[in-house]
């Protein structure tokens, strides 16, 4: 029934202008609008709705992941815009915090300015 029917991801902010700093110009997505109960951003094949809420409880799970075609280039480009990237005690993960799964995937994680977590994912 949905199968055909545009998505869009959504998360909360509690800082509207650190999201919108932190979404167009460190991950370089399209801002499209600010409507006053969300921004909308646009990248290669969806749009994400960053909403305003009164309050945004991190989870423990990445809630957004961008599929990418090389991970190490990716994982430079943003470190050097500042993004940390999250290390966990349970992967082992290279010196860029990137963790390859046993298929060949790879993974690495970092947060938005609200500690949503988000993802970089390159296919084996």
């Amino acid at each position: 029934m949905l199968a055909t029917a545009p998505f869009t991801p959504l998360l909360g902010t509690l800082k509207p202008e650190a999201a919108k700093a932190f979404y167009a110009d460190v991950l370089g997505l399209k801002f499209i609008n600010d409507d006053g109960f969300a921004l909308v951003f646009e990248g290669k094949n969806g749009r994400i709705r960053v909403s305003r809420v009164p309050a945004v409880t991190p989870p423990a799970y990445a809630v957004l992941a961008f599929n990418v075609d090389n991970i190490d280039a990716a994982v430079d480009g943003l470190t050097a815009k500042g993004v940390a990237f999250v290390r966990y005690p349970f992967f082992v993960q290279d010196p860029k915090g990137i963790w390859s799964a046993p298929d060949g995937t790879k993974v690495a994680w970092f947060h938005d300015p609200d500690l949503n977590l988000l993802s970089l994912v390159q296919a084996a």
